[in-house]
């Protein structure tokens, strides 16, 4: 298996430093409002990853933080006149409440920054013992001149850097480039004690003391949007390298840009919708797909029309579905054996995620492989019982426990007693009709369609389908 690391600039062989155990960290939210779904891209496509590494055989310890003290969060605060505990508390509990609606998988752990203080503190004070920060009246800073492998992850050089990368402004800095460790309390703050007075920790050290203390000084996969490469990511492995002396991650992986009218979206520009409001008019499903279907890395164009295409792609697989339970009511033990085999399905699939998550390409394996079995639907009347269990067990380890396509595995759980009541109804019907009372037959398809059951006649019987 290969991935494209950001690192190093090309594909690389994936090689756990633990054999079959990944360890994984993500950046998740900063909690001051719902997430966008340009966030939500990011969020999907590493879970994809996390699933499909899972489907490989590894145990994957996935840890995505959550970033709960923050500017935007206490601005957030004062504008509402609330406690920053309180906004943080609230946006937190929502960011999970979103992710559980876009069917993404709990994370192993979500650690958060104020419960991580003492974690934090201690890797300043590691960081200044050794020379790489430095305290102004109470503000602690990193001197990026004292890492000489700062600018490795962006590809680019201090001097580069200085003159083209949007930075804070500080007197009290060496150099535009050194950042925030440690910021000295202003009144009406939440402040914690430290060594160097009251005050809170900045955003980069919080990622790189949680990541240390839950996956350890050295881990395999670090993931995020392409936005946070600089300064982000290049300011966590600055501090976590020169806190540890040791190599921080193996691999980096960053997620494209979701745009609209091709301009990154994003809550600064206004140019966004929440992810909650997404999944409102779309299901989880068609998100999902819809991220899929463009490598993720690169960058995608938020559409009416491709969302609306991505509905469709799901309604194929449902009706497939249908189609396969239908087969499954007829199905017999040691029926004419059929000339096909999922295997080559099952490597094609494998092939095209095994190069750097090619989800594109896994996605088309998934519809030649609905195409083929459709064919055979229509070729063999009546199928082996076991044939019919391997083509439910591709589909439910690719499309649902990959990609996490789940809408009819979800069905299933309530499919029972809303079949039973339905072939009530269709009983009923077929007793109308045979004493010809059209209008109540009618009046029952009628009922069934306007509550999304569509009935498919024909002369042997009457079968019914979610429209």
């Amino acid at each position: 298996m290969k991935l494209y690391n950001t690192l190093t600039n090309k594909k690389e062989e994936f090689i756990p430093l633990v054999q079959n155990e990944v360890k994984m960290y993500v950046c998740g939210p900063t909690v001051y409002d719902f997430f966008h779904i340009g966030n939500a891209r990011s969020f999907i496509m590493a879970d994809v990853i996390r699933r499909y590494l899972e489907y490989k055989g590894f145990a994957v310890t996935f840890v995505m933080n959550i970033t709960d003290i923050d500017d935007k969060i206490i601005k957030k605060a004062i504008e509402g006149r609330k406690e920053y505990s309180l906004v943080a508390e609230t946006y937190a509990n929502a960011f999970l409440e979103d992710l559980k609606k876009l069917n993404i998988k709990p994370a192993t752990l979500y650690p958060k920054a104020t419960a991580h203080i003492s974690e934090i503190i201690s890797m300043i004070k590691l960081l200044e013992e050794k020379g790489f920060a430095y305290n102004v009246n109470g503000n602690v800073f990193y001197d990026v001149s004292k890492f000489a492998g700062y600018g490795k992850l962006s590809g680019k050089n201090l001097e580069d850097l200085e003159s083209g990368s949007r930075v804070e402004i500080n007197d009290e800095k060496q150099n535009p480039l050194d950042f925030s460790l440690w910021k000295k309390a202003k009144e009406g703050e939440p402040s914690w004690e430290s060594p160097w007075g009251k005050g809170r920790p900045g955003w980069h050290i919080e990622c790189s003391a949680m990541s240390c203390k839950h996956l350890g000084e050295t881990f395999d996969i670090h993931a995020g949007g392409s936005d946070l490469i600089f300064p982000h990511h290049e300011n966590e492995i600055a501090q976590s390298e020169a806190s540890t002396g040791k190599s921080f991650v193996h691999y980096w992986m960053h997620f494209g840009y979701l745009n609209i009218d091709n301009e990154k979206m994003s809550k600064s520009l206004g140019n966004f919708f929440t992810a909650r409001d997404v999944v409102k008019t779309y299901p989880a499903e068609v998100i999902r797909l819809f991220f899929a279907q463009t490598h993720y890395a690169g960058p995608l164009n938020y559409s009416v029309e491709l969302l609306d295409a991505s509905k469709k792609g799901l309604e194929k697989i449902e009706n497939f579905v249908f189609s396969l339970r239908e087969k499954q009511k007829s199905a017999i033990e040691h029926a004419k054996k059929i000339p096909f085999s999922c295997k080559k399905f099952y490597n094609d699939f494998e092939e095209a995620m095994d190069d750097d998550f090619n989800t594109a390409k896994a996605l088309a394996v998934i519809f030649d492989f609905i195409k083929e079995v459709n064919r055979l639907f229509v070729e063999y009347p009546q199928l082996d019982k076991s044939f019919l269990e391997k083509v439910e067990k591709f589909l439910q380890k690719t499309a649902v426990d990959v990609f996490g396509i789940a809408s009819f595995v979800k069905e299933a759980e309530t499919v029972s007693l809303e079949s039973e009541l339905i072939e009530i109804l269709l009983q009923l019907r077929i007793t109308a009709k045979a004493e010809k009372n059209f209008a109540l037959a009618d009046k029952i398809r009628d009922d069934l369609k306007s509550l999304g059951i569509q009935l498919l006649d024909s002369k042997e019987k009457t079968v019914y389908k979610k429209s």
